[in-house]
């Protein structure tokens, strides 16, 4: 295999006791996702995982070794209960200590804004080893070590932590996308998209019905990281569809 045409993976460990109770809706796995795919990584997996240091610890060592890269959002704030650092060292067998360029980040920011407390200094500490990823919202950095990246839970700052990510990871050709929807009920088709991804390697068909307007439809999203496979997929299952009596709509409905 070329290298070009290795496929990069990511993985993301989303933690916090609010994600699972319901009290916030996540918005960070679909940034990370997007993220992922505009630099040609694919997302492959996602776990939610609670303000747990066993839970946050076994979720990171499982998926940053079966990954590229594995990303965790939520837990690095001021307060007791953020503790995904603490965790994270304890599973990477190493100490924790004050990063001195997060600690002189930390002090500019703070500077006008009432001084770095106790609590705040909080914020500069990283798994011994770890280097920061900027962030140019709040002061206080995300964390990088190997191939995992500690950032913030709130979606607004992780998504400026991603930013400064940007260029900076391998990976391989970005993942194209071509949507097409039709008033049809994806049992209807269900041979017709198997038998067109089994006749075009290196494509992957996913059907997504809905219901709407007192009848059934279904958008097929087809990917590909070939852009004349794509092409060829997408006419095959156009095709299919007005063959068996369903016109096809270019983008989906």
């Amino acid at each position: 295999m070329a290298e070009s045409d290795r496929i990069y993976t990511a993985a993301l460990v989303v933690i916090g006791d609010e994600i699972l109770s319901g009290r916030i809706q996540d918005r960070n796995i679909a940034q990370v996702a997007t993220w992922c795919g505009v630099h040609g990584i694919r997302l492959n997996e996602v776990r939610v995982v609670p303000d747990d240091s066993a839970a946050i610890g076994a979720a990171v060592n499982a998926l940053r070794t079966a990954h590229d890269y594995c990303f965790t959002t939520g837990g690095i704030g001021p307060t007791h209960d953020d503790i995904t650092v603490d965790a994270i060292a304890a599973a990477l067998g190493v100490g924790v200590m004050v990063h001195p360029d997060a600690e002189a980040q930390l002090q500019e920011y703070y500077a006008d804004r009432g001084g770095l407390t106790e609590a705040r200094l909080r914020m500069a500490r990283v798994p011994e080893g770890a280097e920061l990823i900027p962030n140019r919202y709040t002061g206080a950095p995300g964390i990088r070590f190997g191939n995992l990246f500690i950032m913030a839970g709130v979606p607004g700052i992780t998504a400026g932590m991603l930013d400064a990510l940007s260029g900076k990871l391998a990976g391989g050709a970005p993942l194209l996308t071509e949507t097409i929807g039709s008033w049809v009920q994806e049992s209807e088709v269900a041979d017709l998209l198997r038998e067109t991804e089994q006749a075009h390697p290196g494509t992957q068909i996913g059907s997504y019905p809905f219901w709407r307007e007192g009848r059934a439809g279904a958008n097929f999203v087809i990917r590909s990281t070939d852009a004349e496979v794509l092409a060829h997929c997408t006419r095959a299952i156009v095709a299919g569809l007005e063959q068996l009596g369903h016109p096809a709509t270019a983008g989906g409905l």
